[in-house]
Order: structure tokens, then C-alpha cells, then sequence
């Protein structure tokens, strides 16, 4: 359980800062796999701050397979 949240913390460092070329790819793969369970699980959260992170961190088990996959698929394919 931990590993899979570090995991997710990781992906989602790694492309809020990764250079855009090389973001592009996964962070349009997350975001297409993610956006309904961001809806669902955080749509009261305001974002900025690395609130809607901290959201999606705290509900990670109710993430949806797609989404956990597109975030781990995210972190093994960062340098």
C-alpha cells in the first residue's frame, strides 16, 4: 500500500515538473485514465497548492484500475 501511494506521489511530481515534450505522452495518458476519478472523488477541491493531489493521494484505493495503471505506467517510464 505504501509503494503504491509513493508511486503515485512520484508519477505526479514527475509530470507536474517534467519538461513538456517528454510529459506530454503520460500526462495526457493520465489525464484521459484520471479525469472521472478526480470528478468523483475531489470535485469540491479547489485547485492549486497540490490540493487535488492530496485529494487523489487520500482516495487512492478508491482510484480506478485505469487510473492507477496510466499512473504507474507514468512513473516507470520517467528517467
Amino acid at each position: 500500500m505504501r509503494r503504491a501511494i509513493a508511486a503515485i506521489i512520484a508519477a505526479l511530481v514527475a509530470i507536474s515538473s517534467a519538461g513538456a515534450a517528454s510529459a506530454q505522452q503520460p500526462r495526457q495518458e493520465i489525464r484521459q485514465a484520471c479525469t472521472a476519478d478526480m470528478r468523483a472523488l475531489c470535485s469540491g477541491i479547489m485547485p492549486g497548492g497540490g490540493r487535488v493531489k492530496q485529494c487523489m493521494i487520500e482516495h487512492f484505493n478508491q482510484l480506478s484500475d485505469g487510473c492507477k495503471s496510466a499512473l504507474k505506467q507514468a512513473q516507470a517510464s520517467k528517467p
